[in-house]
């Protein structure tokens, strides 16, 4: 006979395909090649690195205002370490490595929440200095305030939206 029961554990989960949709509309955004030409973000590992966490902050940021906002943001989160473990492991990262790079991912990501959290809340002016230091390597100050518009233009569009459903769409960023 067969296990009655379909499903173990949190019953207030989001579905798994829900979590994988909405995480490769994330990582889709920061990919767009417009960041790396209009907004000279490097393409480079840690560019990438950069704009997925800057991407996934921002629907992270939206989703604390939303009812099972917390279980989707831990969602996302669990899956975005999972992923960063992949690709550790893709580019032949050792077993004995791995933790020590998830746990400066983990620190790139908290601390970078951090500083987008106080200076989205202060102001464009600020927020272009965080994102000029945290993705730009400190160049290009005139692409960090082009940046800053970008994500203050992300944040008005996400409060439109109800991600906790499954609906999230990014504007695209000016080429």
């Amino acid at each position: 006979m067969l296990w009655p029961f379909t499903r173990f554990g949190n019953s207030s989960a989001p579905p798994r395909r829900t979590i994988e949709a909405i995480y490769g509309m994330i990582v889709a955004q920061a990919r767009e090649p417009a960041f790396y030409t209009a907004y000279n973000v490097p393409d480079t590992v840690n560019g990438r690195l950069d704009l997925l966490i800057l991407h996934l902050w921002l629907v992270l940021r939206k989703l604390r205002t939303e009812a099972g906002g917390a279980e989707m943001s831990q969602a996302l989160f669990d899956r975005f370490c999972a992923d960063m473990d992949a690709n550790l492991r893709e580019m032949g990262v050792g077993d004995l490595t791995v933790p020590k790079r998830m746990h400066a991912f983990g620190e790139a990501f908290y601390g970078r929440s951090t500083a987008y959290d106080l200076a989205f809340e202060s102001g464009p002016d600020d927020l272009a200095q965080a994102l000029l230091r945290n993705v730009l390597d400190g160049k290009f100050p005139d692409s960090a305030r082009s940046l800053a518009a970008y994500v203050v233009a992300v944040g008005k569009a996400l409060e439109e939206q109800t991600i906790a459903e499954g609906s999230l769409s990014f504007p695209k960023p000016a080429a």
